[in-house]
């Protein structure tokens, strides 16, 4: 689609690497990790399986049972705590996941868009070493997003530190040996949150009494282009209140297409994915 080519980031064909800010001042502190031939062998990861803990090398990661594990911690709230953790229910795997803040809730949002097929909240605890000495590092998520795993960490890009911005050095080098992608989400680009937060909220199964599916996209189906704004589209519907939240329904799922670039508003194009 002609619309779809010119859009900033076109919501149906989009990539979760096109929605984020990666934060990626990582890279110039590989230096100060023990890397050598022999790092894969010394550094481990630990796992919450079954009813305990169990420790692999990193060069061992291929024989973890990686879905049956278990967060390697708890998400609890008290009063005056200054994270926000809680649990968030995601469509695409039917289950609730963890979350330690505001902004990991915003990524499994994302993921759930994303259709991730399995999400791991605080999926293993990383020992490694660095010039000087050793330490630790629990990655925020672990994802299969189409036929890849994705670990991610989540921290705003004000808020990186030195020390950090080494454990995802540390993070990253695993990833890389493992064959999974790694990112550090440090903010969102333009309106993407925004636009995204309110798709969500018709992402939960209904029953279509109206069968306003058919209708919209019969109507933008017949169009020239198959093009049309949000309101025209919404309107050329038999109840276009009705219509309006199908839209939006019908954008989550992506069988319509929007600019997640730009505010949805009515005269947004929407367009048949």
């Amino acid at each position: 689609m002609d619309e779809a080519a010119r859009a900033k980031i076109p919501s149906d064909s989009s990539h979760l690497d096109q929605l984020i800010m990666e934060y990626k001042g990582d890279a110039g502190l590989r230096d100060g990790l023990r890397l050598g031939d022999s790092w894969p062998r010394r550094w481990s990861s630990t796992w919450r399986v079954g009813a305990g803990e169990a420790s692999w090398p990193i060069r061992d990661m291929a024989h973890v049972p990686v879905l049956a594990s278990r967060p390697m911690r708890g998400f609890t709230w008290r009063a005056k705590q200054r994270h926000r953790p809680g649990l968030e229910v995601m469509a695409a795997t039917g289950r609730t996941h963890g979350f330690e803040s505001l902004e990991e809730m915003r990524l499994l949002v994302a993921l759930d868009f994303m259709r991730a097929s399995e999400v791991l909240s605080q999926p293993f605890r990383l020992d490694f070493e660095h010039v000087h000495g050793q330490s630790w590092h629990i990655p925020d998520f672990l994802a299969m997003v189409g036929s890849g795993m994705w670990l991610l960490d989540v921290r705003p890009m004000e808020l990186v530190k030195e020390e950090d911005a080494l454990k995802f050095a540390a993070a990253r080098e695993v990833a890389t040996a493992c064959g999974w992608r790694y990112s550090v989400v440090a903010g969102w680009r333009p309106h993407v949150w925004s636009v995204l937060d309110h798709l969500s909220s018709r992402r939960r199964p209904v029953r279509d009494l109206l069968d306003m599916r058919t209708q919209l996209l019969n109507v933008i189906g017949g169009q020239e282009g198959r093009v049309m704004t949000f309101s025209e589209l919404a309107n050329a519907t038999s109840v276009p209140s009705v219509g309006r939240a199908n839209i939006v329904r019908l954008l989550w799922h992506r069988e319509l297409g929007v600019d997640l670039g730009s505010p949805l508003r009515d005269s947004s194009l929407i367009w048949e994915a």
